[in-house]
């Protein structure tokens, strides 16, 4: 919900304010908001596995940065399709790297769950109008959501940490490496952008919360999956805010999603 939230106002500033600018304002508002909930719970800053916290902290920057040019260069519903291969690409991570069993039955439901998406966005390259697709924004966006993969493989082996601290070292990291990015060539936000940037700062800083939660007690190909909701929120944001009225391609896939996400967790429950 929160991360569909983000979405939205990215794609809305994205056209005003470069990408890493983007980048920077959500991870400053994030690391503040961390930082205080790591302070008053009095949790160590050093964390116990440090390297690890840093390598999450640098695949979800990557992963970040390439979604946000993503969705400002491509169709919202393209970018998020593209973004929504990182389930699969999880699955294939975890597997190798946490020994994770992936079976037949949930190998059979994530792609389900993809065709969901699919059916709701209709992705331009999918559905015909390929040519109007930035072949150079879907490489990136493709690129992140490989980068995405590698971040929520290392959440789930970051489960002895607390989840406030993965998350202001993600934060952290962030911040120090766009910052540069910014200086090269920055572009002063106006006031309305402002608010719009803390809103994605907000917006990213709670779904990280819940994501990073989600990965502590579920394994890390199945909980990837939960993500595809982001696309039936996205449907209602269009509904409300836009008067875009759901057509049948899209109740159909929000049901596909829907339908598959619980059955990957009855295949498994949750202990």
């Amino acid at each position: 919900f929160f991360f569909s939230l983000m979405s939205l106002q990215v794609k809305v500033v994205g056209r005003y304010l470069p990408s890493q600018e983007i980048v920077l304002a959500r991870g400053v508002v994030s690391l503040v908001l961390a930082y205080v909930w790591v302070k008053r719970a009095g949790i160590r800053p050093w964390g116990n596995r440090l390297w690890i916290l840093f390598t999450r902290g640098v695949l979800g920057f990557g992963a970040l940065s390439c979604f946000y040019f993503a969705v400002v260069r491509l169709p919202l519903a393209d970018a998020t399709v593209i973004h929504f291969m990182n389930p699969v690409f999880t699955a294939m991570v975890a597997a190798v790297v946490l020994r994770e069993h992936i079976g037949f039955a949930e190998t059979l439901l994530v792609l389900t769950s993809l065709g969901g998406v699919v059916m709701v966005a209709r992705p331009a390259f999918l559905f015909g109008a390929a040519d109007m697709l930035d072949p150079l924004a879907v490489g990136v966006g493709l690129g992140g959501a490989l980068l995405a993969a590698g971040a929520y493989v290392a959440v789930r082996r970051l489960r002895s940490e607390p989840a406030n601290l993965v998350i202001f070292y993600f934060a952290a990291v962030s911040t120090v490496l766009s910052l540069p990015m910014v200086l090269l060539d920055p572009v002063m936000p106006s006031a309305g952008a402002w608010l719009i940037l803390l809103g994605v700062g907000l917006a990213t800083h709670l779904g990280q919360v819940f994501v990073t939660r989600g990965f502590r007690l579920e394994r890390a190909g199945r909980a990837s999956a939960v993500g595809y909701l982001q696309i039936v929120f996205a449907a209602g944001w269009g509904w409300l805010l836009f008067r875009e009225a759901p057509d049948v391609w899209t109740w159909g896939g929000a049901a596909v999603i829907i339908t598959s996400t619980l059955a990957l967790v009855r295949v498994h429950p949750v202990r």
